[in-house]
């Protein structure tokens, strides 16, 4: 391959394939019937090695290599080549026996989460997990780290990230966050029993549609679904970005906000450049930066007093009996309880990084083998009751609950905590940067917001790594100040 073209019709190839295999996983988790489980695996793990192999082959690397000692090529071309070189001599790291062994063992552990999740029996998933664990561990040996094997896994989904900066991070929230969220759980509590009436599905389906168009995702280019794990989903390029999110009559705080935070998500996918299909251009910058979208649009707007100021009167005639003696300050001080819970995906926006936390202390223990299979349930529990002071009476509600160890996603979950600070800090930008933005929210004027973010950090793409985008965008680094400073605005006025 000697000419750029030649390498963006290979990568793309490689897009197409990695496009498929995201129809299959969608499929896998929505409507696949349970007697195709065994061969969706079959047909993900061939596609994985298909896309290994064209990743890694030596005429495609020869070709980058030599290109980027050409002058002519412009910025965006190089950077292309740049990223994609560093993509290329991570995946020439694994032999094709090894990936196909890793899609494998995802797709057979995603099953035996599921069952177990069903049956609220870690048992079942445990010979699975500790198959993809182990497999974890060799991969971080195959990479290559310093220190601490977790660097090498954190580093696939947050390049530069090690332990000890995520330390520091999570220090910090033990030391700053900690003693505030101590303080609010012992205030008088809002009452949220009136979110726990009847709230027909249906009702709360169409309602969460018309959110989702009001904020700019494109119906046109997506679609919601079901799963019993909320999630969104690209197929390469913004004309096909999906979401799910689950519903629960009972609870109507259940739905809402999984939908606008996996709406956060689609919508950064839905703003990369289309243009640059299967190139780096054209994919996120990273999972921290793409968690900040999702958490920006569900706290910062979804949360707000402003957007409830709009949308509380639309969901009384949807629901009108059930919110008739709502107000809106008593509707905005129940979706923001601060109380400790079992689920993360469910938790407020401070306990939020308490769950994460308890994840990221397990992840560095099992890569070194502190902590064995058999005993992470055991572990898991006794952080909860440490962290949270709550205890977990069932799997299904605790170590089962999130699907992200099944997909052999170690070295994830940081990223969510990470996207957050910087949504506080991205926000604060945006407020300063968008004229009376509060009182825009405030009348459903969301094409503002979405518009600054398209040109802030949709339109970049990987044109940037997270802490290069935060400085473009707000003049320093990551900075936790903004996140402190915004929840004790916002909770210690409530």
């Amino acid at each position: 391959m000697k000419s750029y073209d030649e390498i963006v019709a290979h990568t793309q190839k490689i897009a197409d394939i990695n496009g498929a295999m995201a129809v299959l996983s969608w499929d896998k988790e929505t409507y696949l019937p349970a007697e195709g489980a065994a061969l969706r695996a079959r047909q993900m793990a061939t596609l994985s090695a298909i896309g290994h192999q064209k990743m890694t082959d030596e005429n495609y690397f020869n070709g980058i290599m030599s290109l980027l000692q050409d002058q002519a090529l412009n910025e965006e071309q190089q950077i292309n080549l740049i990223r994609l070189k560093r993509d290329i001599e991570q995946q020439t790291k694994f032999s094709t026996d090894f990936v196909e062994k890793m899609s494998l063992a995802v797709s057979e552990g995603y099953h035996a989460w599921a069952e177990a999740r069903h049956k609220s029996d870690y048992t079942i998933y445990e010979q699975k997990l500790d198959r993809l664990i182990q497999l974890k561990k060799e991969a971080a040996e195959i990479l290559g780290y310093e220190n601490h094997p977790y660097n090498a896994l954190i580093d696939q989904y947050e390049y530069g990230m090690t332990v000890d900066i995520l330390d520091n991070v999570f220090n910090q929230v033990k030391n700053d966050l900690v003693p505030i969220i101590q303080n609010l759980v012992v205030q008088e509590q809002p009452d949220t029993s009136f979110l726990e009436a009847y709230f027909n599905e249906d009702k709360q389906w169409k309602f969460g549609l018309d959110v989702l168009r009001d904020i700019g995702y494109n119906f046109q280019a997506g679609r919601q679904d079901k799963s019993a794990h909320p999630f969104s989903i690209s197929m390469g390029s913004a004309a096909d970005v999906r979401v799910t999110t689950r519903v629960d009559e009972h609870n109507y705080a259940y739905m809402l906000w999984s939908t606008i935070h996996e709406g956060g998500h689609a919508l950064y996918e839905q703003g990369l450049p289309t243009e640059e299909y299967g190139m780096p251009l054209g994919q996120a910058a990273s999972l921290s930066i793409h968690e900040s979208q999702s958490r920006l649009w569900e706290n910062h707007v979804g949360r707000s007093l402003q957007f409830w100021q709009y949308y509380l009167p639309k969901l009384k005639m949807v629901f009108p009996r059930e919110f008739q003696n709502i107000d809106v300050n008593t509707f905005y001080r129940a979706i923001n309880k601060i109380a400790p819970n079992l689920i993360r995906t469910e938790a407020d926006e401070l306990h939020y990084h308490l769950h994460v936390l308890i994840r990221y202390e397990i992840e560095k223990a099992i890569v070194t083998d502190e902590i064995k299979t058999k005993d992470i349930p055991t572990v898991w529990n006794e952080l909860y009751k440490k962290y949270l002071n709550i205890d977990v009476s069932r799997d299904a509600d605790g170590v089962l609950q999130d699907v992200h160890w099944a997909f052999g996603s170690i070295g994830y979950f940081p990223t969510y905590s990470l996207g957050s600070f910087y949504a506080a800090q991205f926000y604060h930008q945006a407020k300063r940067d968008i004229d009376s933005l509060d009182e825009k929210i405030a009348k459903g004027e969301f094409k503002p917001l979405l518009q600054w973010l398209r040109t802030n950090v949709h339109i970049h793409g990987r044109r940037y790594q997270s802490e290069e985008l935060c400085q473009k965008i707000t003049g320093e680094p990551l900075n936790l100040s903004y996140f402190i400073n915004y929840i004790e605005r916002k909770f210690l006025s409530l």
